[in-house]
């Protein structure tokens, strides 16, 4: 049986285990990523490109800006989700 995570959600939740491997990706990246909180690593990636991110109303970000942050990490995460393809592509018997 899964057993419940700190907050309740169960291991098995979409959003937690997305959130969990976005962690991992990041992590290898060369990302801090707080392991309770892995969806603050947007914050760092904005930092390192030079991006103004801020929890709350970023309604002066342009999207481009946006974009940069969203797509260094949803890049990483597609890479890395390619590579797990492959991996159990070759692995199948």
């Amino acid at each position: 049986m899964v057993q419940p995570k700190g907050n309740g959600r169960q291991e098995t939740d979409p959003a937690l285990r997305l959130s969990r491997f976005k962690a991992e990706v990041m992590m290898r990246e060369g990302y801090n990523v707080n392991p309770e909180r892995p969806d603050d690593v947007k914050y760092e990636v904005a930092q390192s490109l030079g991006v103004t991110l801020r929890e709350g109303d970023n309604g002066e970000l342009t999207t481009a800006k946006a974009g940069k942050v969203g797509g260094a990490i949803g890049g990483s995460m597609v890479k890395e989700m390619i590579r797990l393809a492959k991996q159990r592509l070759n692995d199948q018997p």
